[in-house]
């Protein structure tokens, strides 16, 4: 099984010896002692002497990504003095390894730190680090391209030493989630995710209570959610959640994707393990030139939000239409039926994959849809497939619209003061649905409900198609109202955070 390392970096010992007691209250079982954090002289016995669990010792130069501002030569006394102390782990860069030598039972890390690049000779780089007398080979380097998680984590598969390798940056961060999946002895965390000791890394409240990383082995099986910029999506939250509560030896991660890697991530994915996504901006649309199969849906909107690797295919659907059709329904009280929308003109703000979708629903169940969009060029498709009417987006206002539906990203945290539709022209006779779910509460919809107009949050949506999503993935019924409660809570905090 792999473990966390918790970084603790702190400038007094009294905060370093309280925050490694805390961890191992938590249940941590191995954490790294930054002493180059550590204002003054250290005191290695005081640290040590009575340390509630197992520790490893790195002293980071600053060329390393660390804060060590007195020489060399004292650096390597200090790593010295801790293998002579037996501490269970010390780390050591590449450059000093062979100037240090082993000593007693002291397992001896060998490591390297590259904060611009991962270099393309990886194997290699290993072999060199391997070779210096190393119990654990660990590797660090920034990932500039998706394909980089994909060779760091079978670099860990197909190591003999054992190895501990992760890509940092945003884009990296599937690396520390993924690693015990293929083998990894540990995988780095940091103890509050506001202190990240280097780029990209989780806490390790994240990394237990959201990923359940101590879960995590070989037979995992590795969904995800792909998009650019990925730090806003709750979807791991929720989807993670449901795993837990069926007993599914299964993991959800955000994958950063931009464009421009787009179609070498699709390619990878089997390479990564990965059995289903979850698909939002920018690629929806994107996604199904390599598709080799989609539903009826997908075809007719034009966009996927789901996809599945299955046999050798990569099948598309979308669960967006049919989740933001029962939200509408229900929050109407309008009968089941095919077409319950006659009658009822509905204006969609938006031109993207959420609108399409919202648009191919509502037409397709009997509603007059006007869609008002930024991009004239976007806002052709729906007129070419869905026959819907066309205005520009500072016209929105003048169409005397039944249903408001907002598929544009206002509104969406941080930028909760924004609103794509003026307050004014709401009317108590609106049904007034906003696709944001983080905020729960958009501005949009506040205002909508000052104005005695029926509201339809985002956070509906999100938790039905997610629902859907997870029958695709597991075929088996999702625990919609625990996703639905464990979406709100985490919204909250961050309200509050």
């Amino acid at each position: 099984m792999s473990m966390i390392c918790v970084c603790i970096g702190r400038g007094r010992h009294k905060q370093m010896i309280a925050e490694h007691a805390h961890l191992v209250e938590q249940g941590a079982k191995l954490v790294e002692l930054r002493l180059d954090y550590i204002a003054g002289d250290v005191n290695l016995k005081r640290i040590l002497e009575n340390r509630p669990g197992p520790v490893i010792i790195s002293c980071r130069r600053q060329e390393d990504g660390g804060k060590w501002s007195r020489t060399e030569a004292e650096r390597q006394v200090l790593l010295r003095s801790a293998i002579a102390s037996g501490v269970e782990y010390v780390d050591l860069e590449e450059d000093i390894a062979d100037d240090v030598p082993r000593y007693g039972n002291t397992k001896r890390i060998v490591s390297l730190h590259d904060f611009h690049k991962t270099p393309a000779d990886l194997a290699a780089v290993h072999a060199r680090l391997a070779a210096k007398s190393a119990d654990i080979v660990k590797i660090a380097t920034m990932a500039n391209n998706p394909s980089d998680n994909v060779r760091m984590l079978n670099l860990i598969a197909s190591s003999e030493v054992p190895t501990v390798g992760m890509c940092m940056g945003d884009m990296g961060m599937p690396t520390r989630i993924l690693a015990g999946c293929f083998g990894a002895p540990f995988t780095y965390a940091t103890f509050h995710h506001e202190r990240a000791l280097a780029p990209g890394q989780l806490s390790y409240k994240q990394m237990t209570e959201i990923y359940h990383y101590e879960s995590i082995n070989e037979q995992t099986e590795v969904f995800g959610v792909i998009a650019d910029p990925i730090g806003h999506s709750l979807s791991p939250v929720i989807h993670n959640a449901a795993f837990v509560d069926g007993g599914m030896n299964r993991v959800y991660v955000p994958f950063r994707v931009p464009r421009e890697h787009l179609h070498q991530f699709i390619e990878d994915c089997s390479r990564m393990r990965i059995k289903g996504l979850s698909v939002t901006i920018p690629h929806k649309e994107a996604v199904l030139k390599q598709c080799t199969k989609v539903d009826r849906a997908v075809a007719g909107i034009g966009a996927a939000n789901t996809l599945l690797f299955q046999d050798g295919q990569i099948i598309g659907h979308n669960t967006d239409h049919a989740a933001a059709m029962d939200s509408l329904m229900k929050a109407m009280k309008l009968p089941a039926s095919e077409t319950p929308f006659v009658g009822k003109t509905a204006m969609v703000l938006g031109a993207g994959g959420a609108a399409k979708a919202i648009a191919f629903g509502l037409t397709h169940r009997g509603a007059n849809v006007i869609v008002a969009a930024r991009s004239p060029e976007k806002a052709k498709f729906f007129a070419d497939h869905f026959k819907c009417r066309i205005i520009e987006w500072e016209n929105r206002h003048s169409v005397n619209a039944d249903i408001l539906v907002n598929c544009t990203p206002l509104g969406m945290h941080p930028n909760v003061d924004d609103t794509p539709y003026d307050r004014h022209h709401l009317r108590p006779s609106m049904v007034v649905f906003d696709t944001v779910y983080n905020p729960e509460q958009t501005l949009l919809l506040k205002q909508a409900r000052e104005k005695h107009c029926l509201t339809v949050t985002g956070v509906e949506m999100f938790v039905r198609q997610a629902a859907i999503q997870f029958h695709y993935f597991t075929g088996e019924a999702a625990p919609a109202e625990l996703m639905r409660e464990t979406l709100k809570r985490t919204i909250g905090a961050i309200r509050y955070a």
